[in-house]
């Protein structure tokens, strides 16, 4: 697969990396979302461009200790192209981990190696597909032909399993992948465990952009930043993968509160760009945005950085 580098210049001046512009800036809406099945209440942020008809929309995903409010850079760059873009929160896995708690890590390490957190998780995203089509704040603005994924971390490893990569053990009668699910976005993303690579993501058929950096390593079960691209290699759909010089695990969670290294916003725009450029070639037909990935992102990646495609014609 070629490799190809572009220089650096304003990111998302580009004029075909929008969606239709709205007329006016997108709406933000808190709300708490009940699962009466699980007695378990979401927070979700909803971000709601204002453009006329069913939009499309992206559901997202924090990494491990996050919320609703991180991601906020590629929430708003949706939104501003015309995609509703649905934060969700997950309760047991969110920043409960480590707000005024002592032993941040040990309370973290714990958590990511809880099963039914996981399982939660995807029953979280299950649940809010089965609601997006009934919220009173959702109704008759979104194009239910058109609902993705995206997440960082923790939300990636979501995304990839929720487009269906195998769970070790079984899918736990979720019947993955979800067939309402078109598109996914994965920053950071997760390599498989307990399977071997072809066999995990052998289901994974639905168009992926990976995004990862090339210092994208993780204490919290060791994955290497060259792991990264396992889930590209191995998944027999259309993809690209990005992956952006010098990026840490941090560069792409967008989470306040956190830590500086949690919230530095360098790589924002290049992953903001790629994404709304990937959804617009995929959910808009638009050539120019295919064409453009496929000519390595010029204009908006940096000298240093690498994309790769595969069948995104």
């Amino acid at each position: 697969m070629l490799t190809r580098r572009a220089t650096l210049v304003a990111p998302l001046a580009l004029p075909f990396l929008a969606l239709p512009a709205a007329a006016a800036p997108p709406r933000l809406l808190r709300e708490e979302w009940r699962d009466p099945a699980r007695d378990r209440r979401l927070p979700v942020l909803l971000r709601l461009p204002d453009v006329p008809g069913p939009a499309p929309l992206m559901i997202v995903s924090h990494g491990l200790g996050g919320s609703r409010e991180g991601l906020a850079y590629l929430g708003q760059a949706l939104a501003e192209a015309g995609i509703v873009a649905l934060h969700i929160q997950h309760p047991g896995t969110d920043d409960s981990l480590w707000r005024d708690v002592p032993d941040r890590r040990a309370t973290l390490l714990a958590a990511a190696s809880d099963a039914n957190r996981a399982l939660d998780r995807l029953l979280d995203v299950r649940f809010a597909l089965d609601t997006i089509a009934t919220a009173p704040s959702l109704a008759s603005r979104v194009n239910v032909e058109k609902i993705g994924i995206g997440g960082h971390s923790y939300g990636a490893w979501l995304t990839q399993h929720m487009l269906g990569e195998r769970l070790p053990g079984g899918d736990r009668g979720l019947a993955l992948p979800d067939p309402r699910l078109s598109a996914g976005v994965a920053l950071s993303p997760m390599p498989p465990e307990g399977l071997p690579p072809r066999l995990a993501f052998a289901r994974v058929t639905a168009p992926m952009l990976f995004v990862t950096g090339s210092q994208d390593h993780s204490w919290l079960g060791g994955t290497s930043a060259e792991a990264r691209r396992i889930p590209y290699d191995a998944m027999p759909g259309p993809a690209a993968l990005a992956v952006l010089e010098g990026a840490t695990h941090a560069s792409f969670a967008g989470e306040s509160g956190v830590g500086e290294r949690w919230e530095e916003a360098t790589y924002h725009p290049r992953s903001a760009g790629l994404a709304v450029a990937f959804l617009r070639g995929l959910w808009l037909g638009d050539a120019a945005s295919r064409a453009f990935l496929r000519a390595g992102a010029p204009g908006l990646l940096a000298a240093g950085d690498r994309l790769e495609t595969r069948g995104l014609d």
